[in-house]
């Protein structure tokens, strides 16, 4: 009696349905609840392919899906586009199989280039693969001081650094700030900026599972801020931003500092750093923490093209774009940086 259904935009039961499916399942993730769905839709205006298997009525595997037709970046169904973690979410072998089956009929019938599945564990072994992300996750120790003596030497000593530049953080009720900081912080990088609203809408959908943790000086001048979502037992930090000044002060490694102190007051049991790239400085930043990197399995059944897409900025044929785009001035760059990001997916 195994059924794969579509999840229909506005069916609050079946989601309601579906997100108690997705935190009993150990292979879900946060990016696995059916919120995505109004996130990817109506803020980026993709279309959205929320499968779910069912057996007599109760699901027994979901499977999120999003639509990215893009003239500069190609065509994709990817699950899932902005998140780090996706593919299949099941406890049924069957369920999973049957899935993947209608993601590949769906990618076939819209013409996708390629089907991009994020998964955490391999699942399609005979699928080409990405080897280029990591992730990083930590247990969260019971004791406050057993976690910070946890982290090594050289970058505890950056903690009590931003201690004693007598750092405070604060639980921020709206984006403002910390999307001043981050915009700022991916301009200088390079890269577009994502939508203000699309925080906005995070926050609305997703409400205490989505939380901003803001650093400020001791003059009380915003210096870092990071949004993080809370799925389970585990936090997740998710985007970022720093000012120039962060560094001296010491203000970026306080503030994981910090998420990690609350997450253990909480009684949370694990610290997700997310995803990195290999060779990059974000990914030497958390080793330096004692974090071991994961290796995450990106599969991809290709339909249109000969190769896995190399849509980053290790690829070469970005690196003109990275410096003009550095050179933009920010109110542009935030202007334009939308209609980039929403093909990026």
């Amino acid at each position: 009696m195994l059924s794969v259904q579509r999840l229909a935009p506005g069916d609050a039961a079946t989601a309601q349905q579906w997100d108690a499916f997705v935190m009993a399942c150990p292979d879900a993730t946060f990016f696995h609840r059916a919120g995505w769905q109004r996130i990817v839709r109506d803020v980026f205006r993709h279309e959205t392919y929320f499968l779910y298997a069912h057996n007599n009525g109760v699901i027994d595997g979901v499977l999120s899906l999003g639509h990215v037709n893009s003239w500069l970046f190609g065509n994709s169904l990817t699950s899932l586009p902005f998140a780090v973690y996706g593919g299949v979410a099941s406890v049924n072998p069957m369920a999973a199989q049957a899935l993947v089956r209608e993601a590949q009929n769906i990618a076939q019938r819209i013409g996708a280039a390629h089907l991009e599945l994020r998964n955490v564990k391999p699942q399609q072994t005979d699928w080409p693969t990405q080897d280029l992300y990591v992730t990083f996750r930590k247990e969260i120790l019971p004791e406050e001081a057993a976690n910070m003596l946890a982290i090594p030497r050289k970058q505890r000593a950056m903690v009590r650094k931003g201690i004693k530049n007598g750092l405070t953080s604060q639980i921020d009720a709206t984006v403002d700030t910390f999307f001043a900081l981050f915009a700022d912080n991916v301009h200088r990088h390079g890269t577009p900026a994502l939508p203000k609203k699309y925080f906005k809408a995070l926050q609305a959908e997703f409400g205490a599972d989505c939380e901003i943790l803001t650093v400020t000086a001791a003059d009380g001048r915003p210096l870092s801020s990071v949004l993080s979502f809370y799925f389970r037992d585990e936090v997740l930090p998710y985007y970022a931003g720093d000012d120039e000044a962060s560094r001296d002060l010491a203000a970026n490694d306080f503030k994981y500092w910090e998420l990690m102190r609350r997450a253990c007051a909480r009684g949370l049991k694990v610290f997700d750093y997310g995803r990195s790239k290999r060779g990059t400085g974000p990914f030497a930043f958390k080793k330096n923490w004692g974090f071991e990197p994961t290796p995450l399995h990106y599969e991809y059944c290709l339909y249109k093209r000969d190769s896995i897409p190399q849509n980053n900025p290790n690829n070469a044929k970005y690196k003109l774009m990275i410096s003009i785009w550095q050179r933009m001035p920010l109110g542009l760059a935030n202007w334009l940086g939308p209609f980039v990001v929403r093909n990026l997916g």
